[in-house]
């Protein structure tokens, strides 16, 4: 079992900056690839990035490119998010998760999962 814990969130003016964490305990965090989702009201969970297990590949989804970027550092067990020129349109809640799998997109392919932390984005 892993348990991930977020934290970061919170109400943010447009083109501001946040930083969300993401703290793991239980199994060894190393051993997994971790991903960051989010999801808007009335929305399906979207994939935001992922990054494997050693840091070295990085992916982003198309709407967070060049804005947000996902780091870890495995000796303190925790996954960040720096999210950079924040939208209204990244308003939503974000979640952590960990898979032992290839890093992949789908939220189905991830075992482990934070509770989230809400992000807002005013205009």
């Amino acid at each position: 079992q892993v348990q991930l814990v977020e934290s970061g969130g919170g109400l943010v003016q447009a083109g501001g900056s946040l930083r969300l964490s993401c703290a793991a305990s239980g199994r060894t965090f190393s051993s997994y690839n971790m991903g960051w989702f989010r999801q808007a009201p009335g929305k399906e969970r979207e994939f935001v990035a992922a990054i494997t297990v050693s840091g070295a590949r990085t992916y982003y989804a198309d709407s967070v490119k060049g804005r947000f970027t996902i780091s870890r550092d495995n000796a303190k067990n925790t996954g960040y998010l720096q999210m950079n020129s924040l939208r209204p349109a990244d308003t939503a809640v974000y979640y952590c998760a960990a898979t032992p799998r290839i890093s992949t997109s789908l939220p189905s392919a991830y075992n482990y999962w934070g509770q989230g932390t809400q992000v807002t984005v005013s205009s």
